[in-house]
């Protein structure tokens, strides 16, 4: 059985709108991960068994090692179908803002957002939400958003109208979001949601094959030219890996390539924190993805150094700047925070 981590009220009340709602859109944030993909299209699964008109729309593309997901073939990216994805949020009854906390992390399709007249839910497990929402059903405590549209669904009475191809969306949010279960998983309530999930006929060895075994050949020389580059900081139990828009080029880089590289350097014996600094190649910046073991708060430091947040081992943020003064404000991080990297 699972605790009832989410107040009664918020349930009872957005159970109200969903039995009235007939249009419903679901929202995820810009560059959209396992999460974002797997609990948008667990809730659009979800909305399709109870016979509602439900659309997912995420700001720009997600990765390819996502496209098999039951559904993702119907996801609209608002950088290309911008004016019918805005016809869909003015018509919609209800919009579920999933796995994001700030109507900054949709970039250009936060206005549509906030001017439309539905009502507004959000379910994140990001910290400190913004108010934008009616309802909010925020855990950071939780594991991934995909857990805790789990628990939503079941919490408002509808486990058995789970079906196998949702039940595999969730997962692998909830897979993907935890570094396949190796870190924030520490709670054993998310093994009886696997069990549960398997339960619905999910094969989640298939699924894991699925995100981390299909790249490509480049990405595999990428990945060794990425760790050839990288720089350990040993006396302070860090290491930072980069990469530039030219070598993107060079080998022949697509979205979700660069995934799981900042993982790697926390294989290196006593390391205690991973940065990786990447350009974007859409907008003049620097995307940072930051892993860290133990207690360090490498949320703490993203928010601090990078305008980022994000989970006390896995944050995020961004950077105006060129790659050199990323590099620069990193070290400066580093130094900041070394009591707490012993």
């Amino acid at each position: 059985m699972l605790t009832k981590v989410i107040d009664q009220a918020p349930i009872d009340h957005f159970t109200k709108w969903f039995n009235r709602a007939e249009k419903i859109v679901i929202v995820s944030h810009t560059s959209p991960d396992g999460d974002a993909i797997g609990s948008s299209l667990g809730l659009w699964h979800f909305f399709n068994s109870q016979e509602k008109v439900a659309n997912v729309i995420v700001p720009n593309a997600f990765p390819d090692f996502l496209r098999w997901m039951p559904g993702s073939k119907d996801i609209l990216c608002y950088d290309r179908y911008a004016e019918f994805a805005d016809k869909l949020l003015q018509e919609a009854d209800v919009i579920c803002c999933a796995d994001f906390n700030s109507l900054k992390r949709i970039d250009r399709m936060a206005a549509a957002v906030e001017a439309s007249p539905a009502r507004k839910i959000l379910i994140d497990h990001h910290p400190y939400p913004e108010d934008f929402c009616r309802i909010v059903i925020s855990h950071p405590e939780i594991s991934s958003t995909s857990e805790l549209v789990f628990r939503l669904i079941c919490r408002m009475g509808y486990f058995n109208e789970i079906t196998r191809q949702g039940a595999a969306c969730i997962y692998t949010g909830m897979m993907t979001d935890t570094g396949s279960f190796t870190f924030n998983s520490n709670n054993p309530e998310i093994y009886y949601i696997i069990s549960q999930l398997l339960s619905k006929g999910i094969d989640k060895d298939e699924i894991y094959r699925k995100v981390y075994n299909t790249y490509s050949e480049s990405r595999f020389r990428l990945m060794g030219y990425v760790l050839t580059q990288m720089k350990v900081y040993p006396e302070r139990h860090a290491a930072l890996i980069t990469l530039t828009g030219e070598e993107q080029k060079r080998f022949s880089y697509i979205r979700g390539d660069s995934e799981g590289f900042v993982n790697m350097p926390l294989s290196i014996r006593n390391m205690r924190l991973s940065c990786f600094l990447r350009e974007d190649t859409e907008r003049p910046m620097i995307k940072v993805s930051l892993r860290s073991t133990g207690k360090f708060p490498c949320n703490q430091l993203a928010a601090e150094f990078f305008n980022g947040g994000g989970h006390l081992n896995a944050s995020g943020g961004e950077f105006s700047g060129t790659m050199e003064e990323a590099i620069r404000v990193y070290e400066k991080a580093i130094e900041k925070f070394a009591p707490l990297l012993k």
